[in-house]
């Protein structure tokens, strides 16, 4: 009875001890990067290795052999799978970085034109108290101060950013670091919520875009640390950093507690407006790769306009401003739209201040039309084939295309933009059609103005009456665009 127990025993072994080499197959196979299988493969095995080893020592007695030479070494296993850690953290070094002084150190800090950061692959502890972080190391003491937010070139943003302190060398050994209060198993993103967050085009530029790029790689496996908090940012992102980590935000000026981490990257990088330069991120990732990130966080249901139903309305999404650059003739400017078959939602700043709800409203237009400002970050919501139309003012042309234009044509949403005339600009009664703030509106005249009088004369003086007759024919061909007709109507006036 005993033999055959045991038989039975080492029956059972070797199907769970070929069951979990499958899985730990699939989980290498299925996941789309190494760290976020990592974990995958260390609970399955957890389970196996009970089993897998009377299954071993079994086939070593069968042939005579040595128990400790066939041995699974676990410990080198966990190492290895730890390695892929190393592997994420060097896709982040900055083009031009040797990554072979990665390899031997673990820490490097690199800068470019907009962003400086830390990339750090070993033992880190972090001192709320002192915004300081430690590196243990045998090298020589070296002290950086890193602003970590991606716009180093701006005074004004940088002004509101707090740096973070980072120690790295033998002068603090581990015997006189602070004592860990808290350990966790992941790496730290240390990032700031200051600088010009509050503007949804900096948010999206500076932080929200280059806080995909770094940490999308690692799964949701890993922790973000927040200085400069703003609770009311927080809550505005809350669903998009909840799908980013599945950890609780740390807050970096929080009274109290040290935190240990097996790894950081300290400071975001900035690629584009409203963009991502592929060639420049780790795993290659595209405005594409970040719009699906962001349907899936903000639960979007529509990825391309062409799943809208023509039985219904295609809906128009008008952002409505209340100080400058606003539409002088909305309420006509409305009825034209209705009557070419839309059905208008009016956007103004108290629906968009809820960011959840309002991605959701954005998903599901087929058409967005705004004058140039902020509000047209919003297109990173539209579905793909939706139109946005963007009213250029007088002197912002090359601002238009730059920064809502071509952007959103890279990523899938068609592109319209109407020039408005001098007639249409509030400039032209300020200041009469032969001021050179109207007849040198070109891009290269307007700047060289200086930039605080070409701001202050185009973007916070300036608003638009549009004339309905012009306009009519870039609402017609936006309806075309998203396969739809416009009725034979007169245009109103």
């Amino acid at each position: 009875m005993g033999k055959e127990s045991k038989s039975l025993v080492f029956g059972a072994s070797s199907i769970v001890c070929l069951l979990g080499y499958g899985l730990v197959y699939a989980a290498l196979s299925s996941f789309h990067n190494p760290f976020e299988a990592c974990n995958y493969i260390i609970i399955i095995i957890i389970i196996i290795v009970p089993f897998s080893i009377p299954f071993w020592e079994h086939q070593v007695s069968e042939t005579n052999g040595s128990v400790h030479n066939k041995k699974v070494d676990i410990s080198n296993f966990i190492e290895e799978m730890k390695e892929s850690q190393h592997i994420l953290m060097r896709r982040l070094l900055n083009k031009g970085e040797d990554p072979t002084q990665f390899d031997n150190k673990r820490f490097l800090c690199q800068s470019d034109i907009h962003s400086d950061g830390c990339v750090i692959d070993k033992q880190v502890v972090i001192e709320k108290d002192s915004l300081t972080i430690y590196v243990p190391s045998d090298e020589p003491q070296t002290k950086y101060a890193v602003k970590p937010y991606a716009r180093k070139g701006e005074a004004t943003a940088m002004n509101a950013v707090t740096p973070v302190h980072i120690i790295h060398g033998k002068n603090h050994s581990t015997t006189n670091l602070p004592a860990c209060n808290f350990n966790h198993d992941v790496p730290a993103v240390v990032f700031s919520s200051g600088g010009y967050t509050g503007s949804g085009f900096h948010e999206i530029n500076e932080v929200i875009i280059p806080l995909f790029t770094t940490c999308h790689q690692f799964g949701n496996e890993i922790q973000l640390v927040i200085s400069d908090y703003k609770p009311s940012w927080i809550q505005k992102h809350k669903k998009y950093l909840d799908h980013l980590s599945r950890y609780p935000l740390i807050d970096m000026a929080k009274s109290g507690g040290v935190h240990c981490f097996p790894g950081a990257i300290v400071g975001l990088k900035y690629l584009d407006n409203i963009g991502i330069n592929s060639s420049e991120v780790p795993g290659g990732y595209s405005m594409s790769d970040f719009r699906k990130f962001l349907r899936e966080a903000y639960d979007m249901k529509i990825d391309h306009v062409a799943q809208m139903p023509l039985t219904t309305k295609p809906r128009l999404l008008l952002l409505s401003r209340k100080g400058t650059r606003r539409f002088l003739n909305e309420k006509k400017l409305i009825k034209l739209m209705k009557k070419l078959g839309f059905e208008v939602v009016v956007a103004t700043p108290a629906v968009t201040r809820n960011l959840a709800e309002f991605s959701e409203l954005v998903n599901s237009c087929s058409v967005m039309v705004g004058v140039h400002g902020a509000g047209l970050t919003n297109e990173i919501f539209l579905p793909d084939g939706a139109v946005m139309i963007q009213v250029v003012p007088l002197g912002l042309d090359w601002a238009s295309t730059n920064y809502y234009g071509e952007p959103g044509i890279k990523m899938g949403v068609q592109y319209l933009e109407y020039k408005i005339e001098p007639e249409e600009s509030s400039l032209l009664s300020m200041y009469g059609r032969d001021h050179p703030y109207i007849t040198k509106s070109d891009p290269g005249s307007v700047w060289s103005m200086g930039y605080v009088t070409a701001r202050t004369v185009y973007l916070d003086q300036q608003s638009v009456k549009v004339n309905l007759v012009r306009f009519r024919k870039t609402l017609v061909q936006a309806l075309n665009l998203v396969g739809r007709s416009a009725p034979s109507l007169p245009p109103s006036n």
